[in-house]
């Protein structure tokens, strides 16, 4: 069967759903759109040189594999359709090799419709509170975009953010910025990541993909690995939230192969997020006057949200990611402090050095182990 021909995902169905379901944010003349736009390209670009300064990373000094992308919440929802297909694209086309003469063209329509207005859905509500992303998948189909990827930020949830925390503007817009910009540096930094990550996840999706009757289930299990997987939310006190949900509804996972791919992808992801934490906790009044503020008024606004809300972000696990991250961060913290920052940042140089989960909770361990590989 042509894989090309194979869809159990509309792609399309899902950005229009998300586009439909959206609200468009605050009011915003055309002329301040163009002055927020033209603002926030000058805050990613101001916040490379601060990312390089803390943490040492060369890889700062040179994004040009990479680009920023200032998107509406519709925008940004697009975005992650594209991504999401480039993501899922390797097990889409296992699953056609191997299943697909036995799923009949009625049924991949059915599926694909169901599952591109639950994608959307998803989508739409994420639109509305993510800040900013960086996502390191984007330019796996499309020629359109840059190796590296992009990052993105979403200039109506950033312009309401500052608005309902009456924060300053500039120093808000930076702040954001910094956190999605250390994404793009970390990737910078091991150009590897970007596949073996990809290539994690895609194993495990192709097994939770092989029962096409259950792939609404699993669409939500799997968006959270896409949404994940291009890292861009931090804890309240330490940088912007950003809405993406976890692996949570992946935690029923049965076989062995299953949960070691989960536990690798999750020790990944954390430690992309706690780094990125550490980072903008080294962030002062020296490059944002007024940091304190944001972080405190920032940090509460989980407590006004709504039942509804609530329980949106209970389903696609968003408070449970908010934990693992929170271990990302103590990790770092820890490991930087036993070893300093130069031999940290060896953590970046191949998969090998990465933690695993078990020593995402125990750095010392990790600590033990990357210090004794350079003394060999």
């Amino acid at each position: 069967m042509d894989t090309t021909d194979f869809r159990l995902i509309n792609w399309e169905l899902a950005a229009n759903t998300a586009a439909t379901l959206v609200g468009a944010g605050p009011k915003l003349s055309g002329a301040q759109i163009a002055e927020v736009v033209a603002d926030l390209r000058l805050k990613a670009d101001a916040a490379v040189d601060h990312v390089h300064r803390i943490t040492g990373l060369d890889a700062a000094r040179d994004l040009r594999d990479s680009h920023v992308l200032i998107v509406d919440r519709p925008g940004w929802a697009r975005a992650n359709v594209q991504s999401f297909e480039a993501l899922l694209d390797p097990a889409m086309r296992s699953l056609a090799q191997s299943r697909g003469a036995r799923i009949g063209e009625t049924t991949q329509v059915l599926s694909s419709t169901a599952t591109g207005v639950e994608l959307g859905a998803i989508l739409a509500f994420l639109s509305s509170k993510v800040l900013g992303q960086y996502d390191p998948f984007a330019g796996m189909l499309r020629r359109d975009v840059p190796p590296g990827g992009r990052l993105v930020l979403v200039a109506p949830n950033i312009v309401s953010i500052e608005r309902e925390l009456k924060v300053d503007a500039d120093d808000f817009r930076l702040w954001v910025a910094l956190h999605e910009q250390t994404h793009r540096v970390q990737f910078a930094a091991a150009p590897w990541l970007r596949e073996h990550l990809r290539g994690k996840i895609s194993q495990l999706l192709e097994s939770l993909l092989a029962e096409p009757d259950a792939l609404s289930e699993r669409i939500k299990a799997a968006a959270g690995s896409l949404v994940g997987g291009a890292p861009k939310t931090a804890a309240p006190k330490a940088g912007p939230e950003a809405g993406e949900p976890s692996l949570g509804l992946l935690s029923a996972l049965q076989t062995g192969e299953q949960k070691e791919i989960l536990s690798h992808v999750t020790a990944v992801m954390s430690l992309l997020e706690g780094h990125a934490n550490v980072v903008m906790d080294a962030v002062d009044e020296s490059i944002i006057p007024t940091v304190k503020t944001i972080r405190q008024r920032f940090g509460g606004r989980g407590k006004d949200r709504g039942p509804l809300e609530k329980w949106i972000r209970k389903l696609l696990g968003m408070d449970a990611k908010m934990r693992q991250y929170a271990d990302g961060q103590r990790f770092v913290s820890k490991a930087v402090e036993l070893v300093g920052m130069e031999t940290f940042n060896k953590v970046w140089e191949r998969a090998e050095n990465l933690p695993t989960e078990t020593e995402l909770h125990n750095p010392e361990q990790w600590a033990a182990r990357i210090s004794a590989a350079g003394n060999a």
